[in-house]
């Protein structure tokens, strides 16, 4: 006779889903246990990789979600003495967004110092003067600028005169071969209003792309990132009294892509969890957004260095070595946007992420739940994850084909309280085998002996003896009532 649940119904046979399913969620609490075991050991001072090992091993576990009130805080405390900087001191605009005068010289022996003793004694005060390029002849190129419009036309007209006299005899050139150019500010009004209308366009292509793409609260998310990188940007240039010039503004727009970019990168991984490991209903979103992170974190921080020190390395070879002082206004914006990019996709984009996300009711009900059995004892690191999607995805081993790792979701409460309970045999039974990782590398767990009836079972899913699948783990019907055999 057909064994009936607490309910009285007739279960169906299971199915190769559910028994991916079993295989999922008992591969989930054995690297849970693992994980405490790695922490225990860390905990007690027990030697181990380091934290660069332990990154590119996939062994990290940091808990960016747990720290988000210091990144929030850092962010907070930059943005602030920025917006207060900007009250109080404004921006140090260029000459092409306020307007003045601009004198260039190209000479073979006259430098930026000499240049400036040179304007300086014809009556000019605080000057910009900068090296633009070194010529094909050897020629070097001295700009400087100055804004004399608050003078009377005559004054303005002598300091000018005065001026142009002063750098073709400090250059040794004819005042002739010295050009000068009177800047209005319509140019640098029009590159502004410009910059606006490309920024509002840019928010809007993104929102609508990654709310397609992915979901509307992760597309705030990254709008939030986006305007946390402008604000950075913009509050550091004040602070410093950096010159913002139409170099600068591209160089913010280019920032930008990278910024988004690198945030949609993350996102994708925790989309793929969330499919898979976010579905069984033993992780909480932060949890999950934890792992998704670790997974990233290696190669967000190679591709911002493969980005960062190229252009570290334009603007101080450039700007101080070689005295190309043009290179500061474009190379400066890069590096700080870049910088900013890559902490704000990692510490502010997710994060805030999370936060949206555990505010729905199915992963508030699942919070509830962990915290109440106190399951959630470690957080998962990339290499465990890998071995649990190996675990979960060998297929029928038997017949050689390979199941899908997002098959079988495991449903929310699947899993007994005796967790391996499906055996028939209790723990430490069998022989023991050494676990890998992902890559094939030890992970951080010990040894662990598999039941007698299954036979030893690695968390990367090794085969069992004979090539013949047990049946699958009891489960309990509602209630805890019956259990299906």
């Amino acid at each position: 006779m057909t064994p009936r649940d607490g309910n009285g119904n007739r279960p169906s046979d299971p199915t190769e889903e559910d028994e991916a399913a079993v295989e999922l969620e008992e591969a989930f609490d054995e690297e849970l246990e693992l994980a405490a075991e790695e922490q225990e050991r860390e905990a007690v001072g027990a030697k181990g990789p380091n934290v660069f090992q332990r990154l590119y091993r996939g062994q990290t576990s940091f808990d960016f979600i747990g720290n988000r009130r210091w990144w929030f805080g850092i962010s907070a405390l930059i943005i602030v003495l920025g917006v207060i900087s900007l009250g109080t001191r404004g921006l140090n605009l260029g000459i092409d967004f306020k307007g003045g005068q601009s004198w260039l010289v190209s000479s073979q022996t006259l430098t930026v110092a000499e240049a400036t003793s040179a304007v300086e004694s014809a009556g000019i005060t605080q000057p910009t003067v900068v090296q633009l390029t070194n010529q094909i002849n050897g020629q070097k190129q001295i700009q400087v600028q100055v804004d004399l419009n608050s003078k009377s036309v005559a004054e303005r007209t002598t300091i000018e005169n005065n001026a142009q006299d002063a750098l073709a005899r400090a250059a040794h050139t004819s005042p002739n071969n010295v050009n000068f150019d009177d800047v209005g500010p319509t140019w640098g009004g029009q590159v502004t209003q410009k910059a606006i209308e490309a920024l509002i366009v840019f928010f809007i292509a993104v929102t609508l792309y990654i709310s397609i793409r992915f979901e509307f609260k992760m597309a705030l998310a990254a709008i939030v990132a986006v305007l946390h990188d402008i604000l950075i940007v913009v509050g550091i240039y004040s602070l410093g009294g950096f010159q913002v010039t139409p170099d600068t503004v591209i160089a913010v727009l280019t920032v930008l892509g990278y910024s988004l970019y690198d945030t949609v990168v993350v996102f994708d991984r925790i989309r793929d969890n969330a499919q898979g490991f976010g579905a069984s209903g033993r992780i909480t979103y932060s949890d999950m957004v934890n792992l998704s992170m670790n997974q990233t974190l290696a190669r967000s921080i190679n591709t911002s260095l493969v980005a960062i020190v190229p252009v570290l390395s334009v603007l101080l070879v450039g700007s101080l070595l070689l005295g190309a002082s043009s290179l500061q206004s474009f190379g400066l914006a890069l590096v700080i946007g870049l910088t900013s990019g890559a902490y704000s996709s990692i510490f502010i984009a997710s994060p805030l992420l999370a936060m949206l996300k555990e505010r729905e009711p199915r992963y508030v009900t699942i919070r509830q739940r962990l915290e109440s059995r106190g399951e959630r004892a470690a957080l998962l690191t990339p290499a465990a994850a890998a071995a649990m999607a190996g675990a979960a995805g060998g297929g029928n081993r038997s017949s050689g084909r390979a199941r899908p790792q997002s098959s079988g979701v495991i449903r929310p409460g699947a899993a007994s309280e005796g967790k391996r309970a499906g055996s028939g045999a209790p723990k430490g039974g069998g022989g023991e085998a050494p676990r890998t990782g992902a890559a094939g590398s030890p992970s951080a767990a010990t040894p662990k002996s598999a039941g007698a009836g299954a036979g030893g079972r690695s968390a990367s899913g090794s085969t069992r003896p004979g090539g013949n699948r047990p049946p699958p783990r009891p489960r309990k019907g509602k209630g805890g009532k019956g259990k299906r055999r």
